[in-house]
């Protein structure tokens, strides 16, 4: 079993800035990819950043230059969320997955949401 601490979700106007943090409980051995994915209403859930324990990233190409993420330590990652835009808006949901497997494990989402 893995607990998700998710947190840094809000309000922000377009253009500004939003961090999120993720910690997780336990790790998996070996090598694993933590990230974020996010799901906008009426929308399938899509892939917004990760990045493996080794330090490899893979962004969206809708947010790459903008968002940028981080192993800060084992047990967690954080994404940094700059020059924000409306389609933005979503609840983003950190994952944790082993490598070699297709298990992902989900903490319980927050909501971003860019409006003026």
């Amino acid at each position: 079993q893995v607990y998700f601490d998710e947190s840094g979700g809000g309000l922000v106007h377009p253009g500004g800035s939003l961090r999120l943090s993720c910690r997780v409980s336990t790790i998996p051995n070996g090598l694993y990819v933590m990230g974020w994915y996010r799901q906008a209403p009426e929308k399938q859930r899509e892939l917004v950043a990760t990045i493996s324990s080794g330090g490899m990233a893979d962004y969206a190409d809708s947010v790459s230059g903008r968002f940028t993420i981080s192993l800060d330590t084992a047990l967690k990652v954080t994404l940094q969320m700059n020059s924000l835009k409306p389609e933005d808006t979503a609840v983003y949901y950190c994952t944790l997955r082993p490598l070699h497997s297709s298990t992902h494990y989900w903490g319980q989402g927050t909501q971003v949401t860019v409006s003026s």
